[in-house]
């Protein structure tokens, strides 16, 4: 009972934040749990909830056909980075592990609020940068359970269309973290009880989705971007100092 008073809440809020902003549920749900549980828990507890949502998200925008083409080699490389880099965290410090989450969110907070104009790739060069960036982003997705940074700032980079990116960015989600959740489960670090909390959060989160769709009309979608980067980098920082301070 515990578990669900502080799960449901949770995928909730990330439910919500995601329906707004089209993205931030596995972000939002990962850096809250990880207050209150350790951090390889926090991310077998966001899985269940995060697949279904972006596999929802990556299916339902009709770009498929030109998207998975295009990031096939991103994508891939970023399931075996994740898979590979999730193999050390049963060794790994719990707490070291969050204050690493903790920079993450901090570090794709002042990206997003500075929003740099990154430079568009040229064709010859997006083909080998594509695999690095989808390496990159798959190794802190399995060290953190955020897949965020460098990937969201990837796919802006490539100038990919709205549509394109949100199915794109869902297909990366589904991609990591159906990597991380067999990375945990081969690990024993994905216990049944843990799985039945996580598919418990299933429908918050898409509770919060459609609350979050209907909230985005009648709301300023920038600055509520600009509210959860800012409320994301304040809990890094808070896990980063709580980890190392």
């Amino acid at each position: 009972m515990t578990d669900l008073m502080i799960i449901l809440p949770i995928f909730l809020l990330a439910g919500l934040v995601k329906g707004v902003a089209g993205f931030g549920l596995p972000t939002v749900s990962i850096a809250l749990l990880a207050l209150v549980r350790p951090l390889p828990e926090a991310m077998a507890l966001m899985l269940v909830p995060s697949i279904a949502t972006n596999l929802w998200q990556a299916f339902a925008g009709g770009q498929l056909r030109v998207v998975a083409p295009r990031l096939g080699l991103f994508l891939a490389c970023a399931a075996v980075a994740t898979f590979a880099a999730a193999g050390v965290l049963a060794r790994a410090d719990a707490l070291v592990l969050s204050g690493l989450l903790g920079v993450v969110l901090v570090a794709s907070a002042a990206l997003a609020l500075a929003a740099p104009g990154l430079p568009v790739p040229a064709p010859r060069t997006e083909r080998w940068l594509g695999p690095v960036m989808g390496l990159a982003s798959g190794a802190i997705a399995g060290l953190t359970g955020s897949f965020l940074v460098p990937a969201a700032q990837w796919l802006q980079a490539i100038r990919l269309p709205r549509e394109q990116f949100v199915q794109g960015f869902g297909l990366g989600v589904v991609a990591a973290h159906g990597a991380l959740a067999a990375a945990l489960a081969g690990g024993g670090m994905l216990p049944a009880g843990v799985g039945l909390a996580s598919v418990a959060g299933v429908l918050p989160a898409f509770a919060g989705m459609e609350a979050g769709r209907w909230l985005r009309s009648r709301l300023d979608e920038a600055a509520f971007r600009r509210v959860v980067q800012v409320a994301l980098g304040v809990l890094g920082a808070w896990l980063v100092v709580r980890a190392f301070g």
